[in-house]
């Protein structure tokens, strides 16, 4: 199956358009892409009529043109009925935006859309789900504009069984400024499931890093899951639910998946070189760091801070993380404190991690991390900035992460999210280095490269 017209449908359709409520999700879905994307929409109903002066059709049989992307938000008994129509007008693809199925215990209509999806080799994404965002091109999803937070358009793709985790990811995707390629829900996934979705995104130009987040598998699926990820030229990042007895009940009754053994499915993944995310905030920063850098590292770190305590701290949860932090070479040192400014040069620790205290420059921070970079026996350079320092200017992130342009060493900054450090922040992101709300998201980062076994 060929799922470009999918992503970028130049034609949809949304059967369920109401001709009174406004909020349905159907007419949230059709207002949103008409006045705000270049999709050409048309509204289906089966009393036909005219919505907001657009003619509303009564099926999708009557639509005067092929459609890429038909949107069904109907009641569940009459889905089937509806996809039939869909498949026998031509059109590329569906999203079953009902809910209703398996997981209220109506097998038979999760069956019967899997005979229709096998017999036409038609695609089907749902039910049960907010299906497709893909930015600039259509946004599937019953959610009112207003409330929307939509990250920039960038490299990562997120597939999620659960439409709320998506959307929460994709809040917080856009506070750290992280974009995405693809964001989609699956729900009840009773056609295309994430292994459908993976063989389609390693080869989708758009999208350069993959991120899942999985309640459970079909039988036989988790298997072949971890075969194909761990084949995959693109970094693939995992967030597994359901690894408690209480948390599987939870995840049969979500999407009526079977949760499995988390044990062993983490352990296997460990193996093959996949990256498990335990949780949101362990997904945020593997899927930022790996959008800037998609290759594996020893995982080794230089460490440059204006804190002793910021530094120590950083050591500690390295350690924790295996991430090694190797003392620097004499020769080396001894070149660090010859280069730094004449204010700190006798005051600064050039170990590892280099303190260069509370009143270093930006030169400083400059200083120390190029010759971090340079160091064979280092991997990364982790640098934690203190951006309210009395020296430290606006420019000093753009000039950090010039260093990563020159030398192609790793370069991870902690820098503390707040809108007065943004031109900080910005500096690096603009120029490809990820930047953490916190040390340990930084260490998150870097961990992250390491733990990408097959990248």
């Amino acid at each position: 199956m060929d799922f470009r017209t999918l992503f970028e449908p130049k034609t949809m359709a949304i059967i369920g358009v109401s001709l009174h409520n406004d909020r349905h999700p159907a007419n949230v879905i059709y207002n949103k892409n008409r006045f705000r994307y270049p999709v050409k929409v048309y509204a289906v109903n089966p009393k036909g009529g005219e919505y907001y002066k657009e003619k509303v059709y009564k099926n999708i049989k009557e639509i005067p043109e092929k459609i890429d992307l038909a949107i069904i938000a109907v009641r569940a008994e009459y889905v089937p009925g509806v996809l039939e129509e869909c498949v026998e007008s031509w059109v590329g693809g569906v999203v079953v935006i009902s809910g209703g199925f398996s997981e209220t215990g109506r097998h038979d209509l999760r069956e019967e859309l899997i005979r229709i999806a096998s017999e036409a080799d038609f695609p089907i994404i749902g039910p049960n789900c907010l299906g497709i965002y893909s930015p600039s091109h259509i946004d599937s999803f019953f959610l009112p504009s207003e409330r929307m937070v939509r990250p920039e358009r960038g490299n990562v793709a997120i597939v999620s069984q659960s439409g709320g985790i998506l959307v929460d990811q994709m809040v917080k995707y856009a506070d750290q400024g992280i974009g995405l390629s693809r964001a989609i829900s699956i729900g009840n996934k009773a056609v295309i499931t994430e292994l459908d979705l993976l063989k389609y995104l390693v080869r989708d130009d758009q999208t350069d890093v993959i991120a899942f987040y999985i309640e459970g598998f079909g039988k036989g699926e988790g298997r072949e899951f971890v075969n194909m990820a761990s084949r995959s030229p693109k970094p693939v990042i995992v967030m597994k639910a359901g690894k408690s007895e209480a948390g599987s009940r939870a995840v049969s009754s979500h999407t009526a998946s079977i949760a499995g053994d988390y044990t062993v499915f983490s352990s296997v993944m460990k193996q093959y070189g996949i990256v498990e995310a335990s949780d949101e905030y362990e997904m945020l920063n593997f899927s930022e760091a790996l959008s800037c850098y998609p290759k594996a590292i020893r995982g080794r770190v230089g460490i440059v801070t204006a804190s002793g305590g910021h530094g120590v701290v950083a050591v500690d949860r390295c350690n924790k993380s295996e991430l090694e932090v190797p003392p620097l070479p004499e020769d080396r040192q001894e070149i660090i404190r010859e280069k730094l400014s004449n204010s700190i040069k006798t005051i600064a620790s050039i170990g590892n991690p280099i303190d260069l205290t509370g009143s270093a420059h930006d030169d400083d921070f400059v200083v120390a991390a190029r010759q971090l970079s340079l160091i064979d026996d280092i991997d990364c350079v982790l640098i934690l900035l203190l951006p309210y320092l009395p020296e430290v200017t606006s420019d000093v992130g753009a000039r950090l992460s010039q260093l990563y342009q020159e030398t192609k060493k790793p370069i991870v900054a902690y820098v503390p999210h707040v809108e007065k450090y943004m031109m900080i922040i910005e500096g690096f992101q603009l120029n490809n280095v990820p930047v953490a709300d916190s040390i340990e998201g930084a260490i998150m980062m870097v961990e992250a490269m390491k733990r990408c076994g097959q990248c």
